[in-house]
């Protein structure tokens, strides 16, 4: 079967008009599948630094990163000191990449680029710039010990809040039943690889017996809403209701067509309350609801009203949480006891993102463009009509509408004048939130049905509108929006194959603030795809990440850093919980082994040191398989270099999962430092060479086992191959 890129008319006897579903949806039919680079973890994506950025290092502290440099390992001994060389690559002869910290009083390491995950960006004062720190010197460790205590304590607190949730018991929804498998065969797309991955697990989610509690992190356009509906049809069609929480009244409307042209054909009712609705009309659907007459209710802050009353609630969506005040949410708190929760976002707030990260939250992360999307064109511009002329003359060349954003009401009609003149044929709309509801309805919906070219309005956009023909927006007076809602309005536009453009326009008439002009080059900068993780993390960084805990744990963030502050939670939440957790980051291999990422290979500096992070953080072999083949899909087989860093890699999780910390050739034998001496000495047995356990475990627990094999094993390959085959797990 072909697609068919436009309608026709067919003449004759009879004539007849021929529709292609992609001219009534507004979507290209064309759908491309390009070889894109997976990530890693949702956080992953802002790890990276750049020259000049304060990182950490996790034995020493705070730092300047200089800059990668190549260097002999052999005369590499400042990174020796430092304890970073642990890949053997001191008996490598060629040039190795190695960053450059710079810390207190202009004293410097080198740490190898196959160690990078010992290094991570600093973000935690805010603006204020951290204190670096002294080599040797007694502050961070102490900062650390008294970060790591305050962690454990938080950990117990929130597993404490966890089991609480998991002890409850919740709704068991069956599994698919034909109806889904219909429903979900008629969505008009290709599904990303990460919504079918998010779906699954929301669905297995909602068969469990205990209480879903699910965020959904995508981008704007990346397909969270056809999660939601799925999730939504799963529920109704086991006899349950279903409540969707929006911000606003214009997305409340929007969610509305789009969950009833889905649900279109199903004998399930999906009604709204809003401020569209008459009060009569809004009673006579919350008596319906009441009786269990509507199987989904959409609404804004009003769904969480205590007049609202359900038969069966089983499931409640929540579209961008961060945009409720606290008493909304402790209504949503309430019901999370009972009801299957799943949360959609774009920018989530940091909590929320951090419980994500450390793993005590679901999370689905959607990553994936869907086909054809392009990055929006961002632009901070200064106020000059001609150029704002230019930009709406050109999206209404090509038949397309613009959106234009000013948020002030009280000169919002005196703007649209002034809009008019600058494009005399243009038809203007004009709508905010204090208008009556008929009026902003008629405002809306003659933009939707493109009666309008420009609608000029407040944030009241921000959130939930699908018009894929709008595809310029201009931002007025872009300074005085937050960082996170500049990338909202944004991702109004490029929902279609156009490309897309977003103006930051500048005030005319005052300076602007370092601060707003940080948040401005933030958005500019991230305007890629999939930015929304980016975004939440740069806000993290100009805001500061002293209220993202609470006060009590503010201080330590500042210290440490929130990228260490969530490993020492991570570390706490695996000890309370009992489980041994796997950190190749603490196990040094040094055999005569060495690997490199040649620039022939990965030029950019930032993807390169991107790999070596992603190779060192996975913690199993499954997980550096994936990355493996991730880099060579992306860049082409691996070098020889690089199948050795691999190599490495290998050896050094195989060795970390057996508690083994040390690897260390020193000839004729190799000594391995392990807290299972016994079960290693077992996996070693048959081995050609002499096995023994040598001495009692130190205050460590560690006892070293020496490997004395035949000299011709002592080859760095040999062996590694040697040990890489002994110690499978």
């Amino acid at each position: 079967m072909g697609h068919l890129a436009r309608g026709f008319l067919l003449e004759g006897a009879r004539p007849a008009l021929v529709v292609p579903a992609s001219e009534i949806l507004h979507r290209a039919p064309v759908r491309r599948r390009g070889r894109t680079l997976a990530g890693g973890r949702a956080k992953d994506a802002f790890l990276g630094f750049e020259p000049g950025d304060y990182v950490v290092h996790r034995d020493h502290g705070i730092a300047r990163f200089v800059g990668l440099q190549l260097i002999r390992p052999d005369g590499a001994s400042g990174g020796a000191s430092a304890g970073a060389s642990s890949d053997g690559a001191a008996q490598e002869t060629l040039l190795q990449e190695f960053l450059t910290l710079e810390f207190d009083q202009g004293a410097k390491i080198h740490v190898p680029a196959t160690r990078i995950e010992l290094v991570q960006r600093y973000v935690g004062a805010g603006s204020a710039r951290p204190k670096l720190s002294t080599l040797g010197g007694r502050r961070w460790k102490r900062a650390k010990e008294e970060a790591e205590e305050s962690a454990h304590d938080f950990a117990g607190e929130m597993l404490r809040v966890q089991a609480a949730r998991s002890a409850t018991k919740g709704i068991a929804f069956p599994g698919d039943t034909d109806w889904q498998r219909e429903f979900e065969s008629q969505f008009p797309y290709d599904e990303t690889e990460d919504q079918l991955t998010a779906i699954a697990a929301t669905k297995r989610d909602m068969e469990r017996a205990r209480p879903m509690d699910r965020l959904v992190c995508g981008d704007v356009g990346f397909g969270k809403t056809e999660i939601a509906i799925r999730a939504a049809f799963k529920a109704v069609d086991a006899g349950s209701q279903v409540a969707v929480l929006v911000p606003t009244t214009v997305l409340c409307e929007q969610h509305e067509r789009s969950f009833r042209d889905r649900f279109r054909g199903y004998p399930f009712r999906v009604e709204s309350v809003s401020r569209f609705k008459s009060d009569a009309e809004q009673r006579q659907t919350l008596e319906a609801l009441a009786e269990g007459k509507v199987d989904v209710i959409i609404g804004t802050h009003r769904v969480l009203s205590r007049d609202v009353h359900f038969k069966n609630l089983g499931l409640v969506i929540v579209d961008e949480e961060q945009r409720f005040g606290v008493e909304h949410k402790q209504r949503l708190l309430e019901f999370r006891v009972t009801a299957d929760v799943l949360t959609l976002s774009a920018t989530p707030i940091p909590r929320t993102l951090h419980m994500a990260m450390l793993g005590l939250r679901d999370i689905s992360s959607l990553t994936t463009a869907p086909a054809d999307r392009r990055a929006i064109v961002t632009e901070v511009i200064p106020h000059n009509p001609r150029r704002i002329q230019q930009a709406i003359l050109r999206e209404l060349a090509r038949e397309g509408q613009v959106f234009f954003v000013h948020n002030r009401i009280s000169d919002l009609f005196s703007v649209a004048d002034d809009l008019q003149q600058l494009a005399p044929g243009a038809r203007i709309a004009v709508g905010h939130g204090q208008m009556a509801p008929k009026e902003l309805e008629d405002a809306m919906l003659r933009f939707m049905r493109r009666e309008a070219d420009i609608l000029v309005s407040t944030t009241i956009i921000e959130s939930g509108i699908d018009i894929p023909t709008a595809n310029t927006m201009i931002i007025n007076s872009a300074h005085m929006f937050g960082l996170a809602e500049l990338h909202q309005l944004r991702g109004r536009v490029g929902r279609w194959k156009h490309r897309a453009y977003c103006y930051l326009v500048l005030p005319k008439d005052r300076p602007v603030r370092d601060e707003a002009l940080k948040r401005l080059h933030a958005v500019e900068e991230f305007s890629m795809l999939g930015a929304g993780f980016r975004i939440a993390m740069r806000d993290l960084e100009l805001r500061g990440a002293g209220n993202l805990l609470g006060e009590e744990q503010s201080g330590h963030i500042a210290a440490v850093g929130y990228e260490m502050y969530c490993q020492l939670l991570e570390q706490a939440v695996a000890e309370l919980r009992n489980e041994v957790k796997v950190t190749p980051l603490d196990t040094i291999v040094d055999i005569g082994l060495a690997g490199s990422i040649p620039k022939g290979w990965i030029p950019s500096d930032a993807r390169r040191m991107e790999a070596y992070r992603r190779i060192g953080q996975a913690d199993t072999i499954d997980a550096l398989g994936k990355v493996i083949a991730d880099l060579e899909s992306a860049y082409g087989g691996a070098p020889n270099a690089t199948k050795g860093l691999f190599e490495l890699a290998d050896l050094r999780l195989r060795a970390a999962t057996l508690g083994i910390r040390s690897v260390t050739r020193a000839d004729p034998d190799v000594i391995l430092r392990t807290s299972r001496p016994r079960e290693l000495e077992r996996l070693l047995a048959g081995v050609q060479g002499v096995v023994r356990v040598v001495g009692s475990p130190d205050e460590q627990g560690l006892t070293d086992v020496y490997l004395r094999p035949p000299k011709a094993f002592l080859e760095p390959k040999s062996l590694a191959a040697v040990l890489r085959k002994r110690l499978a797990v």
